[in-house]
């Protein structure tokens, strides 16, 4: 059973059914990291207002995800949800230290009063956003933080305090009861989170290009996962498109083709963009909208997820330039 009905009500017209949905939520910005962390409340508000203000924008359904008391009244337990991957002990300890006010998760991860309610409804929205790709068969995109696809089963790094996408993927396989499911990693970094938790499961693929030698210093290519359900492309300091589509093209184009995905779970990080200033990949944010094109060939059955993503500009585009061909 999903967790909301997304059937169209009869009175929606042809034109509200063709929108691209984008689910969100003000709530999202209460998870407080402080002005100077570079995952910060501005991503979102960047990202919003420049979707409200782009030429796109009347092409748009903004979803609010399913909060914590609609979740109640369905009886769907949302920790059961987030359990599929995370340990208990490592839940109430976000929830401990988020109730005594916040403190450092790690070195780089930040919890504040909110962020536990807060990662909760992040993981209720990727599970609203699976059931609305599977209910029209079409696209979307969850503007969610924080972002997940570094926690671990037990604790949570790299900014990341539950692991969304894998979070997602499982419950695809396990509560919707779907054959298989992808999750292609586009972030600068690797998602040493999201590939801990697929590693033995042959009905959930992870593909990842990230930055070699970089943080969290995983995903080599002999990292393939317990089944070869795992495809790891580091790629060098400086790459840019030239480098780039030849790996979609000759390697993850085929790779998701053999393997036939249900659902396609874009862990969609911006942070390679020339312009972000926490890592050396650079691509341009129309680079994104490419690469959505040829995704979209295995299948239109995407959900975008937000992850990383530092200079507001270029993050902004791309988010733009993925949505744009999503709607072409």
């Amino acid at each position: 059973m999903s967790a909301i009905d997304f059937a169209p009500s009869p009175r929606s017209s042809d034109h509200e059914i063709n929108l691209f949905p984008v689910i969100y939520s003000d709530f999202f910005l209460e998870h407080d990291t402080g002005s100077y962390h570079p995952e910060n409340s501005g991503r979102l508000t960047a990202i919003a207002n420049a979707l409200k203000t782009s030429h796109i924008a009347p092409q748009l359904q903004w979803r609010s995800p399913t909060s914590m008391e609609k979740l109640k009244e369905l009886h769907f337990d949302i920790l059961q949800e987030v359990r599929r991957f995370h340990t208990q002990e490592y839940i109430d300890s976000v929830k401990a230290k988020c109730d005594r006010g916040g403190g450092y998760i790690d070195e780089d991860t930040v919890a504040s009063r909110h962020t536990y309610e807060v990662a909760l409804l992040a993981v209720s929205g990727w599970l609203d956003g699976v059931d609305i790709v599977l209910e029209t068969g079409r696209p979307a995109f969850v503007l969610a933080r924080p972002p997940g696809h570094h926690a671990r089963a037990a604790s949570g790094m790299g900014f990341c305090i539950f692991g969304n996408a894998a979070i997602a993927a499982m419950s695809a396989c396990d509560r919707l009861n779907l054959r298989r499911v992808a999750i292609l990693d586009w972030d600068v970094h690797h998602g040493n989170g999201t590939q801990d938790a697929v590693w033995d499961r042959p009905d959930i693929a992870y593909i990842s290009t990230h930055q070699e030698h970089f943080y969290p210093m995983t995903g080599r290519k002999n990292e393939t996962g317990a089944h070869g359900n795992i495809l790891n492309i580091p790629m060098r300091s400086g790459s840019a498109m030239l480098e780039y589509l030849p790996v979609f093209e000759n390697q993850i184009i085929p790779f998701l083709k053999s393997f036939k995905p249900d659902l396609l779970i874009v862990s969609a990080g911006f942070d390679a963009n020339a312009d972000d200033p926490l890592a050396s990949i650079l691509l341009k944010p129309e680079d994104f909208g490419a690469f959505t094109k040829l995704v979209l060939e295995v299948t239109p059955k995407i959900l975008f997820g937000l992850e990383g993503g530092y200079d507001y500009a270029s993050l902004s585009r791309s988010v733009i330039s993925v949505i744009e061909q999503c709607l072409s």
